[in-house]
């Protein structure tokens, strides 16, 4: 998907449908099916794996609660699946474009830049995932979900740390607020099909299957 506007704005679209209901996680799985290159463009599967980890341990909480967690892990899942994508796909400077297309060359540049920003420390993170894995194998600990509390905790000790080392260079360049940048998109007839797809399955999550045949009546 070529257009950064199109592909934002299906992204939330979509974890919303796939947030509302179990059919809408449906529809947004079969739309991830066919517009979107599935896993063969995922850059760190086991970092994938581990995440599908973490809400199969929610699920099996919410099971032993008693609750659904059925519903529960189809439509983490499927967010999880879209969030995935949005993030391979991605590329630098459409976060910041998107948003100074949205809001204006001031408080659109700061929001694309905090995005920028977040999308940087969401890489390096990734690349710290995998070298923890390999401080691990080199250790001979095995990985497994006990170590997943505190992989966790060093990452978000380094993702606050890198965030503090970036308000830092910010200042000491000297920027305060707003910028200047002129956007430039490339839109193609998948895009606008993809977007189309996407608003229909956010329609059809809203609106039940059993009101769609109230209706046709």
């Amino acid at each position: 998907m070529q257009d950064a506007r199109i592909r934002l704005g299906s992204a939330a679209l979509l974890s919303v449908a796939a947030f509302i209901s179990v059919e809408g996680a449906c529809a947004v799985f079969i739309w991830w099916l066919l517009f979107t290159p599935r896993m063969r463009s995922v850059r760190n599967r086991s970092m994938i794996l581990g995440m599908l980890a973490l809400i199969g341990v929610v699920a099996a909480m919410i099971m032993i609660s008693g609750g659904n967690w059925v519903s529960y892990f189809a439509r983490m899942g499927v967010i999880l699946l879209v969030g995935m994508w949005l993030y391979t796909e991605q590329e630098h400077g459409d976060l910041l474009s998107v948003a100074v297309w949205a809001f204006g060359n001031r408080a659109g540049f700061e929001l694309g830049m905090v995005g920028e920003c977040a999308m940087q420390v969401a890489e390096a993170l990734s690349g710290d995932f995998s070298r923890i894995q390999f401080a691990m194998r080199l250790k001979g600990d095995v990985w497994g979900i006990k170590k997943l509390v505190p992989a966790g905790l060093i990452l978000i000790h380094d993702a606050m740390v890198r965030a503090d080392t970036i308000t830092e260079l910010l200042a000491a360049r000297g920027y305060q607020k707003g910028g200047t940048l002129c956007p430039k998109f490339r839109t193609g007839p998948v895009d606008l099909l993809a977007g189309t797809c996407a608003i229909c399955v956010l329609i059809f999550a809203l609106i039940p299957v059993s009101e769609f045949f109230i209706l046709y009546r």
